[in-house]
């Protein structure tokens, strides 16, 4: 990462201002056009997301026995060739794989004690077409051989939002951390001319309820659409089990996050105040921050439950509310004893989620810029080490029926 001094002086020269001016059309197109650009940061470098998916880890352990549950209750097959499985949502990295080898080793078990045919296992990671599907795959090529590595891998590239596999093709599909990521930025938040214009924000925690009505409502949409090509792919019987970031029952929507101290240190917040800072400063245009939007909702218990019941094909088999500690608290010790490793660490995690969309909005130098502060705000301010941050969970798992 460039220094403060080597950032801001290429900050200040003219071609990078016009850069910045030429760059308002950008701006809209790729605020409507999600799927064309955003990612998990891919590659295998300090701020990509293989190297920075520590939490979502931690996340699918915590869902795991939920998950060997739901396995060990399914339908078995009868007669199947082939069982098939996905994961939607997948970006890249270990916590796929792993997830995958996961679910086939289970299956396979309950085949090899249960029946007298054991059948063959398809495995399609799936996400968006940025994704580093490169990156993936080179993970599986030591155990390519279906000798070795007992399952058949595809990549099937698409938005979850929309229609992936044909019909009744599928016997379980996983869906993990991915859900809360909205298909579009609503309208009505980019546009000066509407009362949900969420101006001088890059997100919706605290903002105004016209705001927060607009993301409620693609969320809504949005979770409607994926139920539907779900229920058209999954065969009766199949299992989709979701890991999706969420909040607890009754907690109103402009209240996105826990509680005041994960409020305080959330890395969007993190992101807004570092935005503000650079704006007030001078070194982003005011504009930038207005017509930039973070594409998160966490859903509340009842608004998932309300989708499904909309749906009428699922069965709801259970749904919990989980909260996940952001560190362990031997990391938080040793983080104290070096801030400047804490806020590099930091970061690097909001880099690998969200690098690609600031990029893409900003141009590379005034996002360098944007997480050299951010890394700033959290190695000085000693008080949000000090702070627990939580992450709310929803987990559910469905039948088809």
């Amino acid at each position: 990462m460039d220094s403060p001094a080597t950032t801001m002086g290429v900050l200040s020269i003219p071609s990078t201002i016009e850069h910045k001016f030429s760059n308002n059309g950008k701006r809209q197109a790729w605020a409507r056009e999600l799927h064309r650009v955003f990612c998990m940061q891919g590659g295998d470098t300090d701020v990509s997301y293989a190297n920075n998916s520590e939490p979502t880890a931690c996340a699918i352990a915590l869902s795991k026995p939920l998950l060997h549950d739901a396995i060990a209750s399914m339908k078995l097959f009868h007669g199947e060739k082939s069982i098939r499985i996905a994961d939607l949502g997948c970006a890249t990295g270990y916590n796929t794989v792993s997830t995958v080898e996961f679910v086939v080793q289970s299956l396979r078990k309950r085949y090899e004690a249960e029946q007298s045919h054991v059948p063959e296992f398809e495995a399609s990671f799936s996400d968006l077409p940025s994704n580093d599907f490169n990156s993936l795959f080179q993970l599986l090529l030591p155990s390519f051989d279906v000798t070795e590595r007992p399952y058949f891998v595809a990549a099937v590239p698409g938005s979850f939002y929309g229609r992936l596999f044909p019909s009744g093709k599928l016997h379980l599909v996983v869906s993990l951390n991915s859900l809360h990521w909205l298909s579009r930025i609503p309208e009505a938040v980019l546009s000066r001319q509407s009362s949900g214009w969420n101006k001088g924000r890059v997100w919706i925690d605290g903002a105004n309820r016209d705001v927060v009505d607009a993301y409620a409502k693609q969320a809504q949409e949005d979770l409607d659409k994926f139920l539907h090509c779900r229920k058209m792919e999954i065969a009766e019987g199949g299992v989709l089990f979701l890991l999706m970031a969420g909040r607890p029952s009754l907690q109103p929507p402009e209240n996105q996050l826990n509680d005041e101290d994960t409020r305080a240190k959330h890395p969007f917040t993190i992101i807004d105040q570092a935005w503000k800072e650079l704006v007030n400063e001078g070194w982003l245009e005011e504009e930038t921050q207005d017509m930039f939007n973070i594409p998160a909702y966490m859903r509340s218990m009842e608004e998932v439950s309300s989708a499904f019941e909309k749906c009428k094909c699922f069965e709801i088999k259970s749904m919990k509310y989980l909260k996940l500690i952001e560190h362990s608290k031997e990391k938080q010790e040793d983080w104290i004893k070096d801030p400047i490793l804490y806020g590099r660490a930091k970061a690097n995690l909001v880099q690998a989620g969200l690098r690609p969309l600031i990029e893409a909005h900003l141009g590379m130098a005034p996002t360098e810029k944007l997480f050299s502060r951010f890394e700033k705000k959290f190695s000085e301010d000693i008080n949000l080490l000090n702070k627990t941050c939580f992450y709310g969970l929803i987990v559910q798992v469905n039948s088809v029926v």
